[in-house]
C-alpha cells in the first residue's frame, strides 16, 4: 500500500528484456534504501514492484507481461527518470490517499499550460474509465496522488495543476504532450459508482413501474 506521496526521482540504469519479461534497475533516490530488504514493495512511476535485487542504491525489479502491457513500463529507455515511493508503514502519515500501485490504464497527455507560478496538464482518458473521475476527487497519476480540476464527461479529460513541489520531487515537469502515464483510480469511488450503476440496472424497471 502507497500513500501517493512520492519521495523522489529514481533512475533507469539497465534493462534486460526476456520474452514476456523485463528486469529493469533502477537507481533509487536519496534515502529510498534505508533498511530496504529483498521482497519489499516499491512504487515506480506508480506500479507496485517486488525488490527483486539490491545492490546499494540500485534495485532490481522484475516486470511481468501482464503489467508491461498495461503500464509504462514496457516503454521506458536507459535514463529515463521514474517517480519513487517505498510502501507506507502503519505508523506514515496519510498525505494524499491509499493507493494499491495495481494500475488502471494508461492516459494520454493532451496539454500543458504554464501559468505565472502555475504548472497545468491535461490528459485523456479512455472513456470506460471516465465515470470514476471527478472534479476535487483523487487519482494516483504516475504514482502521485493528485486532485482532479475540470473534469470533461463528453470529452474524457480532465486536468491537474502541480505545485513547484510537486514538480521538484517527481517527473511531471519532463513530460510531452503525447506521451502516456499510469493512472490508479481511487478504490473507493470505484467500488461506489459500480454498486450504483448495478443497482439501478437491476432495479430501474421495477422502479419506473411502481411510479405508474
Amino acid at each position: 500500500m502507497f500513500t501517493g506521496i512520492v519521495k523522489g526521482r529514481g533512475k533507469l540504469v539497465k534493462i534486460e528484456k526476456y520474452a514476456g519479461l523485463h528486469k529493469l534497475s533502477v537507481s533509487l533516490p536519496d534515502g529510498c534504501d534505508l533498511n530496504l530488504e529483498l521482497g519489499a514493495s516499491i512504487s515506480i512511476d506508480g506500479v507496485c514492484l517486488t525488490v527483486c535485487g539490491i545492490d546499494s542504491s540500485i534495485v532490481r525489479f522484475d516486470v511481468m507481461q501482464e503489467t508491461l502491457l498495461k503500464t509504462t513500463l514496457g516503454s521506458l529507455s536507459l535514463g529515463d527518470e521514474v517517480n519513487v515511493e517505498r510502501a507506507a508503514k502503519h505508523t506514515d502519515e496519510v498525505g494524499g490517499h491509499q493507493i494499491s500501485g495495481h494500475v488502471d490504464c494508461t492516459i494520454e497527455v493532451i496539454k500543458i499550460d504554464k501559468p505565472e507560478n502555475n504548472y497545468v496538464i491535461s490528459f485523456r482518458v479512455p472513456a470506460e474509465w471516465m465515470p470514476y473521475i471527478f472534479s476535487k476527487g483523487y487519482l494516483a497519476i504516475n504514482g502521485a496522488s493528485l486532485t482532479v480540476v475540470n473534469a470533461d464527461a463528453k470529452n474524457n479529460s480532465f486536468q491537474v495543476w502541480l505545485i513547484p513541489e510537486t514538480l521538484r520531487l517527481t517527473t511531471f515537469g519532463n513530460k510531452q504532450v503525447g506521451q502516456k502515464v499510469n493512472l490508479e483510480v481511487d478504490r473507493n469511488t470505484q467500488v461506489i459508482v459500480d454498486t450504483v450503476r448495478r443497482y439501478l440496472s437491476e432495479n430501474l424497471s421495477q422502479l419506473i413501474a411502481s411510479q405508474k
